[in-house]
C-alpha cells in the first residue's frame, strides 16, 4: 500500500495535468465521419426556430396504423414476448416474412436458414460487413450514399470506393432517372481488392428507381468480379408513377450472391421500432446470423410480433396500395409549391425524399452562419439560410459525397414528404418566400 501511495504522490504533477484525452481513441471512429459534426445535428431541432418545420430527416409526424399498435400493445400484456427471442427472430415474424415477401422473390423462402430478423435494417447491414470484409476489402457505393454505410464499411476493416450518380438536370422536369450511372467508370472502380456492392433502390436521396437494364449491367459486373452484393431495399412499398422496381436477387445467378436489406420501420411508418430483416441464401445469411448475434443477440420482442402483424393483415387490409396512394399525394403537395417558386427538382420515382435544386438560391455573403457550417458546401449555407429565413428545414446533399465529389450534390438540398399532408402544404406555403430570393 505504501509503494501505490508513493507512487501516486510522485506522479501528482501528472494528476494535476490535463487529464481529458488519457486514452486515444480508435482511429476508425475518424475514417467513418463519426466524429464530425453531421448534418442530423447541425439541422437540428434543438439549433433552428421553434416553429421551423423539418422536412429535413426522414421520420414521419404520424403514428403506424392502429392495428399494427395494437398487435404492439398485445405483445406487450403477453409473457412471451417480453423475453428473448432466438436469435434468427420470432418465428411468426419469419414466417410473415417468408408468406409476404416469396411471390416477389419468386422462390420459396425457408425460415431456417434465409430469413433474417435484425435490430433495423441498419444492424442487419452491419452484421453483413462484419461477416464478410476482411482489412482493406473494398466495397462499392454509388453517391449520392446513405450516410450511414459510410462507418459501418470502414468500422469493419473496408475502405469504400465511391461511384458517383452523374445528375443531368438540364431538362425543364428533370427526374431521378436522369441520375445516370457511368458504367465505365463502375468498372474502373472495381479492382481486385474489391469484395462487395451496395445498390439503394429506390434510392436515398435521390429517389431514383434503378431500372431493370441498370441492374442487369451491375449484375453482370457482380458475376464476373465475384461480388458480394447488398440490395438496400427498405424503400421498396414506396414506388410511385407504375415504375418497376425490381428486386436484384431475382436477376438469373444474382440470389446465390445477394442479400436483399428490408424495414419494418419504413414499411408501417414505425422508424424507432428498429425492426428490420435480410432475405438471401444460407450462405450469406448464416455467417451474418454469427455476427449479428455477437452484436446485439436479439432483437425486440414484442415489436417483433407487431410487423408480423402487419405483414399478416397488409394484403387483406389493402394496406400498402392505400399508403402508396397517400404518400403521393403528400409527394405532390411539395412538388406543386416547388413548381409554383419555377424551381427545378428531380422528380422522385420511389422513397420519400425529393431533390430541389438549389443553385439559384441567392443569400447575403455576410450572412451570419454559425461556426458549425463554415467551410463546408454552398449547400449547407443555403439550408441553413431557408431553414432560419423561411422556416422549412432540409437537408444539405453533399453530406452524402466523399470529399472529391461533394460538389456534385452542392446544388441539391433534400426534403422529405413523409409528413402529414397539412405540415406539406403549410411547408409549401411558406417556402414561396423564397421567391425573392430566387436568382
Amino acid at each position: 500500500m505504501t509503494s501505490i501511495t508513493g507512487t501516486l504522490v510522485q506522479s501528482k504533477g501528472a494528476l494535476n495535468g490535463d487529464r481529458s484525452n488519457l486514452i486515444p481513441f480508435s482511429e476508425r471512429l475518424r475514417g467513418g465521419r463519426a466524429l464530425a459534426q453531421d448534418v442530423w445535428s447541425i439541422y437540428n431541432v434543438a439549433n433552428l426556430p421553434a416553429d421551423c418545420i423539418n422536412l429535413g430527416q426522414g421520420y414521419m409526424n404520424f403514428p403506424p396504423p392502429k392495428w399494427v399498435t395494437d398487435a404492439a400493445d398485445q405483445a406487450l400484456k403477453s409473457v412471451l414476448p417480453n423475453h428473448y427471442s432466438h436469435p434468427k427472430g420470432r418465428i411468426r415474424l419469419r414466417n410473415a416474412i417468408k408468406n409476404f415477401y416469396e411471390k416477389s422473390f419468386n422462390r420459396d423462402l425457408d425460415v431456417e436458414t434465409e430469413i433474417l430478423v435484425t435490430s433495423g435494417a441498419n444492424q442487419g447491414q452491419y452484421s453483413v460487413f462484419t461477416a464478410f470484409l476482411e482489412y482493406g476489402d473494398e466495397v462499392i457505393m454509388f453517391e449520392p450514399f446513405f450516410d450511414q454505410y459510410l462507418p459501418s464499411v470502414t468500422f469493419n476493416g473496408g475502405t469504400p470506393v465511391y461511384v458517383p450518380l452523374h445528375p443531368q438536370t438540364d431538362a425543364v422536369t428533370p427526374n431521378n432517372s436522369n441520375w445516370k450511372i457511368d458504367f465505365d467508370e463502375l468498372r474502373r472502380a472495381i479492382t481486385p481488392k474489391a469484395k462487395m456492392i451496395i445498390i439503394n433502390t429506390p434510392h436515398n436521396p435521390v429517389g431514383k428507381v434503378f431500372t431493370r437494364e441498370e441492374l442487369e449491367k451491375i449484375a453482370v459486373l457482380a458475376e464476373e468480379f465475384n461480388l458480394l452484393v447488398m440490395a438496400d431495399e427498405v424503400y421498396d412499398c414506396l414506388v410511385f408513377d407504375g415504375k418497376e422496381h425490381v428486386r436484384f436477387a431475382t436477376l438469373p445467378g444474382m440470389w446465390d450472391r445477394t442479400v436483399t436489406v428490408l424495414s419494418a420501420g419504413k414499411a408501417f411508418a414505425a422508424t424507432g421500432w428498429r425492426v428490420g430483416w435480410l432475405i438471401g441464401p444460407s450462405s450469406i445469411i448464416f455467417p451474418t446470423l454469427a455476427a449479428s448475434t455477437r452484436i446485439v443477440f436479439c432483437s425486440n420482442s414484442p415489436l417483433q410480433e407487431a410487423a408480423a402483424a402487419g405483414l399478416e393483415q397488409a394484403a387483406e387490409r389493402g394496406f400498402f396500395e392505400n399508403q402508396l396512394k397517400e404518400y403521393q399525394e403528400r409527394r405532390n403537395i411539395l412538388l406543386s409549391a416547388f413548381d409554383r417558386l419555377g424551381m427545378k427538382y428531380s422528380h422522385p420515382e420511389g422513397s420519400y425524399f425529393v431533390l430541389l435544386d438549389i443553385s439559384r438560391v441567392k443569400f447575403p455573403e455576410d450572412y451570419p452562419f454559425p461556426e458549425s457550417i463554415q467551410g463546408r458546401g454552398r449547400d449547407f449555407k443555403a439550408c441553413w439560410f431557408i431553414a432560419l429565413e423561411i422556416g422549412v428545414s432540409s437537408i444539405p446533399v453533399s453530406e452524402f459525397y466523399c470529399e472529391e465529389h461533394c460538389t456534385i450534390g452542392e446544388n441539391f438540398a433534400r426534403f422529405a414528404f413523409c409528413k402529414d399532408e397539412e405540415t406539406l402544404r403549410k411547408a409549401g406555403e411558406r417556402l414561396q418566400g423564397l421567391a425573392k430570393y430566387i436568382v
